[in-house]
Order: structure tokens, then sequence, then C-alpha cells
């Protein structure tokens, strides 16, 4: 620790400080690590601090995905993108009060981030061919390649530090502790010749992995989310970037209107840390803000069902907004549905079960309403703006017939696994019955209006086809169908007794609105203009997709880009 200094303005009590450095960084998810790591390399003093125990925030917890328009990768896998393609779709989907600029500015500094970073850390992504979400609307790609997906990364470089990395998702891994691979996932789902083989050798790696394994539940072969963040992490270490973790930010200082450091508690004592050059908040939104949920996003007022983690509770924005910040879209997630296990910290988020063909989901009054196999995004809001309306649809109920119980999974529930092989909190929230009536009274529907909706689906899914909500057409729909099933891979009857139900609920896996920032991830206040020496980005800041969700990928891409962007702007490198 510096010996403390002081600083402060003719007129005003000085600013004692504990501790100086040129660029502060709030959070260490993986747009602050990329910051950190971009300021570093253009010659800063950097610190990042973490408000948790454990760092990696809700980006090691996720998918790990970027979407990133006319990359490299893309042009290699033979894809012909263009910005200003992507650009015109982002344009289309996000909301009128997002300027201009700040899409612009994602969609033209992606591919050159997602080239410096695989440059510049061990961390390599492959362009997949994913369908952009709305895939039929200009500008968007049905073939994908703008979505791209990090290659496994051995966590053993990472020391000591892998084992404070947050685990990843409960939905992003299998039973709750091993890492895989986005290829992997179809692997396992449909079992292709040779699975059984794929996950013995995967778990006899993780438990012979000793004598770590004595000590750590963590698997250190690093995916998804876990990569990329172990990834920036690593290149940080290699730099000595330290990371104070049980670090909260309690305050921004200012001074003359300028942000120049933070008020931080570290080991039970407040810290005043210089940052000479900037400070970036990184530090996620309002997840698990009840309060602030209530007030700001009425559609989606539950903490539980919410895929964040624990510590996101907007403390970042809060701060921001009291140094003068101007928000916008606060009532704004990235909504989604979820299945809940009572007992866990969060909603686990479903995004393969509900294309699969064999299911359904209906409201309360045992009807369809929505087309399930669409983006988890759109689906969660419809069910989020069906709950406000009407007040049956959290939860809507997942159904599924014997033929789908054993052959995917279906958020906790494991297709081969016994019914009692599970735990007591998915035995607690899974209904069966011999007969889709005996099914509707163990879910509270009325018998007859689950049996009409069933036998309308079924004679319809027997041809392929759904007359009402178009389930299986458009290209994303297909993404996750199951290609063995034809005509439409994403239905088939449920005809085949004893059928099942688990309660699924609107939620979303972040809150996306924020701080306004300008193209260079400057925080604006309230008359438009920069706040000095404070940067926002990732969910701290409002997203340029506004409402919408154009892609897989569109949390962390621009997340990364911003953060890329706002550490050249700190240290001078845009000029």
């Amino acid at each position: 620790m510096s010996a403390a200094v002081t600083s402060g303005a003719a007129g005003q009590a000085a600013t004692k400080w504990d501790k100086e450095v040129d660029v502060l960084i709030v959070g260490s998810g993986a747009g602050g690590l990329m910051s950190a790591l971009v300021a570093s390399h253009n010659n800063a003093e950097v610190l990042v601090i973490e408000k948790d125990a454990l760092w990696g925030g809700t980006s090691a917890t996720s998918g790990g995905g970027i979407w990133i328009p006319a990359s490299d990768q893309a042009a290699a896998a033979g894809f012909n993108d263009s910005t200003d393609d992507a650009f015109t779709y982002v344009r289309k989907l996000s909301a009128d009060n997002v300027p201009d600029a700040n899409i612009r500015a994602f969609v033209d500094n992606a591919a050159p981030m997602l080239r410096w970073m695989t440059a510049n850390t061990a961390i390599s992504y492959q362009a997949f061919p994913y369908p952009d979400y709305h895939a039929e609307n200009p500008g968007g790609s049905p073939t994908g390649f703008r979505t791209h997906m990090p290659l496994p990364i051995d966590g053993r470089v990472l020391g000591k530090d892998v084992a404070t990395m947050r685990f990843a998702s409960p939905a992003a891994s299998l039973f709750g502790y091993l890492n895989w691979h986005f290829d992997e996932t179809y692997i396992l789902l449909f079992r292709a010749k040779g699975w059984w083989k794929h996950l013995a050798k995967s778990l006899t790696r993780y438990w012979l992995d000793l004598p770590f394994r004595l000590t750590s539940r963590k698997d250190r072969r690093l995916t998804l989310g876990n990569a990329l963040t172990g990834g920036l992490r690593d290149a940080l270490n290699q730099r000595n970037v330290p990371l104070w973790l049980n670090s909260p930010m309690e305050d921004l200082i200012r001074e003359d209107g300028k942000v120049v450091g933070a008020r931080v508690k570290q080991n039970g004592q407040s810290l005043n840390i210089r940052a000479r050059k900037g400070v970036v908040l990184a530090a996620g939104g309002f997840d698990k803000n009840k309060a602030m949920r209530e007030t700001y996003a009425p559609l989606y007022p539950s903490t539980q069902l919410s895929g964040g983690i624990s510590s996101n509770t907007g403390d970042s924005i809060r701060a921001g907004m009291d140094a003068g910040a101007q928000t916008l879209n606060l009532q704004s997630t990235w909504a989604a549905p979820v299945f809940y296990v009572p007992g866990e910290d969060r909603g686990r988020l479903c995004t393969i079960e509900r294309a699969l063909p064999g299911c359904m989901m209906v409201a309360q009054d045992g009807k369809r309403y929505l087309n399930e196999a669409a983006s988890y995004h759109i689906v969660g809001q419809q069910m989020a703006r069906r709950q406000a309306q009407t007040g049956d649809a959290s939860p809507t109920w997942f159904v599924f017939d014997h033929r789908y119980r054993h052959s995917y999974p279906v958020g906790p529930l494991y297709p081969i696994q016994p019914d009692w092989l599970h735990g007591k909190g998915v035995r607690s929230i899974l209904k069966k019955g011999r007969t889709v009536a005996e099914l509707a009274k163990a879910m509270g529907v009325d018998p007859s209006a689950l049996e009409e909706t069933i036998q309308t689906f079924n004679t319809h899914a027997a041809t392929g086809s759904d007359p009402v909500f178009h389930r299986g057409e458009a290209a994303y729909d297909k993404m996750y169908g199951d290609p063995r099933v034809q005509p439409n891979p994403c239905l088939r009857p449920l005809d085949q007794g004893p059928f099942y139900a688990m309660p699924i609920y609107p939620g979303d896996i972040g809150t996306n609105g924020g701080l306004l920032t300008n193209d260079k991830a400057q925080v604006l206040d309230t008359q438009g203009q920069p706040i000095s020496g404070l940067y926002a980005i990732g969910n701290n800041a409002a997203s340029a997709m506004g409402e919408s969700y154009p892609g897989a990928g569109v949390t962390l891409g621009p997340a990364l880009t911003f953060g890329y962007l706002a550490a050249r702007h700190i240290t001078g490198a845009n000029d």
C-alpha cells in the first residue's frame, strides 16, 4: 500500500489518498478484465477491484459467446460479412433512444477488439453457424458466423487463482461441476455415437486431476465463460495487474465535477484510491436488487429468477447516478424463460429444451400462447407481458411426454437418470401423470383445456406444422431442433405416456439498462455531456441493443468491445 497523499481544489477539503493508480476498474467480469488488459498494454498502472470473494462476474457463469460482425474468423469460415449490414440489423431492432453512434462504435470495433484479444491472450474464438435471432430482418444472418465461441483453456496456468474463479452456471455445466465446450453439447444432447466414451473420458480427467481434486470441485478444463475470463485473467497475471477480492466500491470521489477516484472497502477499512486517468464501472447490473427492480423494471420484479450473480446489486449504477449520470432503459432486461430449483440462488436459463420436438409450454389456463422455440429473450418478454396482463404465466408449464423425458434434458432433469435419483429440489417441481388429465390435475390446470391443447397440437405436429405460432419455421428455431426429426425438427406429437410438466418462469440473465454512455464509453450527465474521468461498460451501461437481443453473444460482445474502447480512450490510444 502506498503512503497516503492528498490533493484538492482551492476552497475544497483535500482528499487523502491511500493509493494511486492510472486506471481503476470496478468489477472483474469479461468487460472489466478486457479494459484492464488494454490499459495495461498502453502503459497504464491498473487496479481491478471485485466486490465478491470470487472473480469473473456473471461472464464466468455464461456461455462465453460473443456476437462479432465481420470478424477474421467468419471470413476464414467463408462468411462474407459487412459492418454496414450489421448496423442495419441492430439499428432496426434497437430502441429509438439508443444513439446511432453507439451502435456504429460497436459494429465497427468489435472485430478489431477480437483481433487484439486473440493476439494478446491465450483465448481462441471460433465463428459458428449460429443464426441471428431475427435472421429474417434486413442485415440479419440466417447462416450465422457472427456468434463466436471460445475454445477450452487449461486452467492450471492460473495457479491458485483458479480456486477463486466463479463456477460455470448450473445450466452451462454437467452435474454442476463438469465444464463442456459448445460442440460437446450436441454430442451429449443427441447421444451421438461414442457419446458415453466421451463422457467417461471427461469424468476420468476431472476426477484424476490430483491432488487439486482433494481441495476443490473446480474443473480446471476451462470452457465457455470460464475460458473467456480465465484467459483474460491469465494475461493480466502475466502483466502483474492486481485484482483485489472482497473489495466493494463504496462511492466515487469527485473534484470540480471530475471523477478522480473511488472509496473502496478492503479488509474492513475504507480506502481512498485515486485514479489519475479514469474509473471504469464494469460491475454488472442490478439483477439482485429487489427495490431497484420494482422501481425501474416492474415487468421483471424477481431477483430469485434472475440468472445474474448475487453480488450484482446495482451499486455502481447508483454511484454513477449520484455523480450526476443520466440513465437509459432501466426498465429493460436480457429476458429469458428460466427453471427454478428450490434452494438455488438463481434461475436456470432455458435455451435448448423449448425447441426440441415433443414438448410445449402452456399458461395456467392450459393453453399455448407463444412460439416455444423463439429466442429466449423474445419468449421471456412474452411471458413477462402475459403475466402482467393476465397473471397466469408465472409459472408457465413446460409439458412433455415419456419419449421426450428419456431423450432430452429438461433443465436440471437428466434423461437417463430415473426420477428418484434426482435431488429433492428437482423432484419437488416435477409433475407426472399416466394420462394428460392426471397430469393436468397435478399441475392445477383444467384437464379438458390441456387435453384439447395437446390434441390440437398433436394433429398439426404430426405434419410438421404449427399454424398459429409457426414453431420451427425460422432459421433460429431450427438451430436447437433435433435434425433426426422431419419434416420439422422442432415438432413431434406428445403421444407417449406417462406425461410430465415442470414450472418455467419469466426471468432474465441480467438487467441491461444503465448509465447512458457515448461511443467511447464515457458516462454522460443529464445535459448529455461526458463526466470527466468516468466510464461504464457491460450491464453498468445502457445496452446499445436497447431492449432487443439480436443474436447469441450480444451481452459479452459489446461489453468486451466497449471495455476495449474505454481503455484506449483513457490512455489516449484513440487519439
